[in-house]
């Protein structure tokens, strides 16, 4: 199944969701599995995110459709990249 890093930077009203209730970063991953989407790794990092996940997703759509629902919540912002193993890329340019 595909790979992708979820970025994702908290909105002030979703900072303040996290902080009464933290437990509500992991029912997010939960919310994934209804698109199909499963959350290999999560880490909340300091700088220009506030979270890192690593996912698995069926398709583009898929990461698509719940980019559109996480997003429209107005508690997060969401950038998703494709993840290539380095080994395919590196098959890919031979």
């Amino acid at each position: 199944m595909p790979v992708y890093v979820m970025l994702s930077k908290l909105t002030e009203s979703g900072a303040e969701t996290i902080k009464l209730h933290p437990e509500r970063i992991l029912e997010v991953d939960k919310e994934m599995e209804a698109f199909g989407i499963k959350v290999l790794h999560q880490f909340a990092v300091l700088g220009a995110y506030d979270f890192v996940n690593v996912i698995e997703a069926p398709d583009n759509m898929a990461v698509a459709r719940a980019s559109v629902e996480l997003g429209s919540r107005g508690s997060i912002h969401v950038e998703t990249l494709p993840a290539v193993p380095v080994e395919e890329f590196m098959d890919s340019i031979k």
